[in-house]
């Protein structure tokens, strides 16, 4: 438990700063293996037929699947697929680490054939006290999907990390 926590001038500098962009796909085979684990059992996320029937050119990406950061040897984290250190991070010592949660803002639905770059940056830093965890950091970081093809974003996700 943190009894002092401070923000210093260097965790402050990386506020703002996006990442270089990454690839991110949507295909077929990926909206149904989302579907599956999540357990959504329509039709539309399985079959092109079924999803041509309520209006679809495709196959729709399901509510939360985001797509799949594109693997790049070398380049890519070894967990998570998407990038590896392209921006900036926040050194603060804390150790444990809590999931504040996510919003997804669309632009427009998803679907397999999406070819989308992703950035990321920090927007926001806060400290905060807790009764029973002590200082507690903050971080809330934003993530901008973009058409590779014209550059429209189609989406964008705002997420809090809370380290303590």
């Amino acid at each position: 438990m943190a009894a002092e926590f401070e923000l210093t001038d260097e965790m402050r500098a990386a506020v703002g700063v996006e990442s270089e962009p990454w690839p991110v796909e949507i295909t077929t085979t990926s909206v149904r293996a989302f579907a599956r684990g999540v357990g959504y059992t329509d039709p539309k996320y399985y079959d092109l037929d079924a999803a041509r029937a309520e209006g679809y050119d495709t196959l729709p990406a399901p509510p939360c699947y985001l797509g799949t950061p594109v693997f790049i040897p070398g380049k890519s984290d070894p967990t998570f697929s998407g990038p590896r250190n392209t921006g900036p991070s926040i050194r603060h010592g804390l150790k444990g680490l809590l999931d504040g949660g996510t919003e997804v803002v669309y632009e427009r639905p998803l679907k397999a054939g999406d070819k989308l770059y992703m950035t990321s940056k920090i927007s926001g830093l806060e400290v905060k006290e807790s009764k029973g965890l002590g200082k507690m950091l903050v971080v809330t970081s934003e993530q901008t999907f973009t058409e590779q093809d014209s550059g429209d974003v189609v989406m964008r996700t705002f997420a809090q990390a809370i380290y303590y």
